[in-house]
């Protein structure tokens, strides 16, 4: 019986771990990252970096509390979420900022005397196109501990009053990081769907995906700013 219970509450956990990567916040800060790789290989290793991150803070947080006896303050808990908030900001910011730098503006001209408009860019290097280790793996690596820390203390609340032994109470952590890990893996693939197929249509849609991405990010990250501000119980 005992061992029929721990295999229901890990099987849970695996799946809320699963759920957990589909959060809003989680898709925003990733569709950031993902909008600057066009490629199917690139996004799944930020979805797979973004879930070893989130795990190893699950796994940390979760040792100090259930080895020490601690509480996660509840201050600290809506401090880290604001933190996540202006984490995506950050990232909407500085995708909209790349987008800057490389100047796109609508160039005009005319073929066989037609007026036709084109979306350009003097300034984008489309021969810099070899993967670099640090945006591919630690970069999502560090986002994804961020989202750790927010996300620790409700986490922390179910497992302190599920299990009766550090040792269940960590292998439920590393299960429910098992299974954000394999949720972000299959969400960073398929969010490179629409960008790897707007870069095979054209400069213009490509653009367009990155500018939603951008504006998605800061909007979610200031709106929940905004709730840390004005309703803090509203996390």
């Amino acid at each position: 019986m005992f061992e029929a219970n721990l295999l229901t509450f890990l099987s849970v956990g695996f799946l809320l771990g699963l759920r957990h990567a589909l959060d809003a916040d989680h898709l925003a800060a990733v569709s950031t990252v993902l909008a600057e790789r066009p490629s199917m290989r690139a996004s799944g290793l930020v979805g797979f970096w973004w879930g070893v991150g989130h795990t190893l803070t699950l796994m940390l947080v979760g040792a100090v509390v259930l080895v020490l006896g601690v509480h996660i303050p509840e201050p600290f808990a809506l401090l880290a979420e604001s933190g996540v908030g202006l984490l995506l900001v950050v990232l909407g910011g500085t995708l909209a900022l790349k987008l800057f730098r490389e100047r796109w503006h609508l160039h005009r001209h005319v073929h066989d005397g037609e007026p036709h408009v084109h979306l350009h860019s003097h300034h984008r290097r489309e021969d810099h196109a070899h993967p670099h280790w640090a945006r591919q793996s630690l970069r999502p690596l560090l986002i994804g501990m961020a989202h750790g820390v927010a996300g620790s203390a409700a986490l922390m609340l179910v497992i302190v009053s599920n299990t009766s032994s550090i040792g269940q109470g960590l292998l439920y952590i590393a299960v429910f990081g098992i299974g954000s890990i394999g949720g972000m893996l299959a969400i960073g693939l398929t969010l490179s769907v629409p960008v790897v197929y707007s870069r095979a249509i054209g400069q213009r849609a490509f653009f367009a995906v990155q500018g939603a991405a951008s504006l998605g990010s800061v909007g979610l990250g200031l709106w929940m700013l905004y709730r840390f501000v004005f309703s803090p119980d509203g996390f």
